[in-house]
């Protein structure tokens, strides 16, 4: 760990950050295969959640001849699952650094603790606003999007990918869902930091200037649409059953993940699981920053990168001023 460079921090890891190397000149081949091993070779979250989606797909999905037709058992079952598993992974993480808090501080980003109390959260507290919005509105709108998925590729009305089509393309799926993942979350975040809708729909996730693990999927039920209408494109892009579970469990427990608070879970003194990162982090303390991911760098393309650094923090500052006396 790196002695924290900017003030109010309790930790700050190396900076300044850097954004893949697949986007930097010149290139360099060692770099990009480090980056593509480390997200998806080591234990991390990609591989863990394609592990979920196959056990949803053979354990947990119904047929896709059943959902040809919409019906309450089916869609209640999908529903559970979801609720489950947005409870194992945000309430799982909360118990471990923040009830037990097994790791106490090392690692964690802010110094503060969750907020107990507060007028602008709807029931009073940030973790029980945030375990509303997101099991309430967000396992809801998560399940719809599902429904409409399988009922659509059931019925024919969404294109059908097999291992038996194209097994290649089959598994580059999964190395594509997170690229447009980086392209469709920095250009559905720029369009909510617009004033009219930041304040009346993504002012309520904006309400977390600290996270926790319920954060991350604690958004109006505007927003979870928007959000999660990323796998839309799959009406376009063919995909099979288990890259529709994944696409969308990929959207919603890396969103508990990354608002964990903490860059990662240390086990024996080693950070095992890379969890939340610096840079979602500056975003909701300084907002106009850092909207997207450091899978692709169109902060960095549009002039709202900020990397850890005491002079990046200024020339944000500059920025923040300049904007204000529009």
């Amino acid at each position: 760990m790196s002695e924290a460079p900017l003030k109010g921090w309790n930790h700050v890891p190396n900076v300044p950050l850097k954004v893949s190397p697949f986007f930097t000149w010149p290139l360099r081949p060692l770099d990009m295969l480090k980056w593509v091993w480390n997200s998806w070779f080591l234990i991390t979250e990609k591989l863990i959640i394609v592990a979920i989606a196959c056990v949803s797909f053979y354990w947990f999905q119904p047929p896709l001849e059943e959902t040809k037709t919409l019906a309450f058992g089916w869609i209640a079952e999908m529903y559970v699952r979801n609720l489950a598993l947005m409870t194992a992974v945000a309430g799982g993480l909360h118990l471990y650094f923040y009830t037990f808090t097994k790791q106490g501080h090392k690692l964690k980003y802010d110094p503060r603790p969750l907020m107990k109390n507060g007028k602008q959260f709807t029931l009073g507290g940030q973790i029980r606003d945030n375990m509303f919005w997101t099991l309430g509105s967000g396992v809801g709108v998560w399940t719809a999007y599902e429904v409409l998925m399988f009922w659509a590729m059931a019925n024919g009305y969404a294109p059908m990918l097999t291992w038996a089509d194209n097994p290649i393309w089959f598994v580059v799926m999964f190395l594509f869902i997170p690229l447009w993942e980086s392209f469709y979350f920095y250009w559905i975040h720029r369009l909510l930091h617009v004033p009219f809708l930041y304040k009346h729909v993504h002012a309520l996730h904006h309400r977390n200037v600290n996270v926790g693990p319920w954060s991350g999927l604690s958004m109006h039920p505007v927003e979870h649409i928007i959000y999660l209408g990323t796998v839309l494109i799959h009406f376009v892009v063919a995909a099979h059953p288990i890259h529709i579970l994944f696409h969308l469990q990929y959207y919603t427990l890396t969103a508990a993940t990354t608002h964990t608070g903490y860059e990662a879970l240390v086990v024996k003194d080693e950070n095992r699981l890379k969890l939340g990162t610096f840079h979602h982090q500056m975003h909701h303390r300084y907002f106009e920053c850092n909207y997207g991911s450091l899978e692709m760098p169109w902060d960095k393309f549009f002039g709202s990168f900020h990397d850890g650094t005491p002079e990046a923090n200024e020339l944000m500052k500059e920025r923040r001023k300049k904007f204000m006396s529009s």
